[in-house]
């Protein structure tokens, strides 16, 4: 799937995905606290509770 500036995808829950660019990019990813960004459960980030 290839997006341009401006437009937004919803990736289901559970869903794997590895965003991408050729060129330079700037992506907002908005994930709940505790979230993998590398696909590992061990390298999330602890989960806080404000």
């Amino acid at each position: 799937m290839r997006l341009g500036p401006g437009q937004m995808h919803v990736v289901p829950r559970g869903m794997q995905h590895r965003p991408r660019a050729v060129e330079e990019a700037h992506l907002l990813l908005i994930e709940p606290t505790g979230t993998p960004n590398s696909g590992d459960v061990a390298t999330a980030a602890p989960r806080r509770v404000i």
